[in-house]
């Protein structure tokens, strides 16, 4: 009788999820296609032939590879410190990661404007260097970082953590420098985690939208990412264009997502 009752009760659960995952993710993807080829193939055609797209999505891409770079160098160091080093204030600044998670968009690039703005803490300093950060690609790639901060660090440091100490102590022993250990030793075990913090950190500076669109100021040709371009087309009723646009984002971030998933599968096959 109680074999029965887990039975139906794990039914009813699995039940759950799986409305609840398709209100949430199918519903808005079956949406999506629908609206994409709602009036046939032509006006999707003009609309991937359009230059602001093109332009838009190039400088989206841009933005997100430059931020991937500097996230998995630098994320992965501060991930480091948090778990090997000891030093005042590592509680505060632990804490300070997740800040990026409670931050609304819209605030990130209201507080670049205040600091790099004309009226700004620091526009002296930018203006004497002759060198522009709000409203130009400069600050949206501030705003980008920003939002990404965490996603590389907390995919690291539970990997540090579990790291097996004894293979550094014992590559230490047999002669092998700093820089060995870590590509021999500590590298091979971080890989997959290193994936993953790259795939999430790709695709969030890929969807960011609310910053990049008030340092950047969303000028046509110049600071539109695509992200703005739906906004934009939305606002204008270009629907088809929003839609296109929409479309391609969402395809990138599935198929990065299921390229991580493949390499960590093989990863795991080839270690078992």
């Amino acid at each position: 009788m109680i074999k029965e009752r887990k039975t139906w009760g794990a039914r009813v659960l699995i039940g759950v999820v799986m409305i609840y995952m398709g209100i949430l993710i199918i519903a808005p993807l079956v949406g999506l296609v629908t609206g994409v080829f709602e009036r046939g193939l032509q006006p999707v055609f003009l609309t991937l032939t359009l230059p602001l797209l093109h332009q838009s999505l190039s400088l989206s891409l841009q933005i997100a590879l430059v931020v991937v770079v500097v996230q998995t160098i630098f994320g992965t160091l501060i991930a480091w410190v948090l778990v090997r080093q000891d030093f005042r204030f590592k509680t505060v600044l632990n804490g300070f990661i997740d800040i990026p998670f409670a931050i609304s968009g819209v605030v990130v690039g209201y507080m670049l404007l205040l600091l790099f703005g004309r009226q700004g803490l620091l526009f002296p300093l930018v203006d004497w260097l002759n060198f522009r950060v709000a409203f130009a690609v400069p600050g949206m790639f501030l705003a980008t970082l920003f939002v990404c901060l965490p996603f590389m660090v907390r995919e690291m440091i539970p990997v540090f953590e579990n790291l097996d100490r004894q293979q550094e102590k014992a590559a230490a022993t047999l002669g092998a420098n700093t820089w060995l250990r870590f590509w021999r030793v500590i590298f091979p075990q971080m890989k997959t985690a290193l994936i993953y913090g790259i795939t999430l950190t790709f695709a969030r500076a890929m969807g960011e939208f609310g910053s990049v669109l008030v340092i950047g100021g969303g000028i046509r040709g110049r600071t539109e990412t695509a992200t703005v371009f739906i906004f934009r087309s939305l606002d204008e009723r270009r629907f088809v264009d929003a839609y296109v646009a929409a479309l391609i984002l969402g395809f990138l971030s599935v198929l990065i997502v299921l390229v991580a998933d493949g390499i960590k599968k093989a990863r795991e096959k080839k270690e078992s």
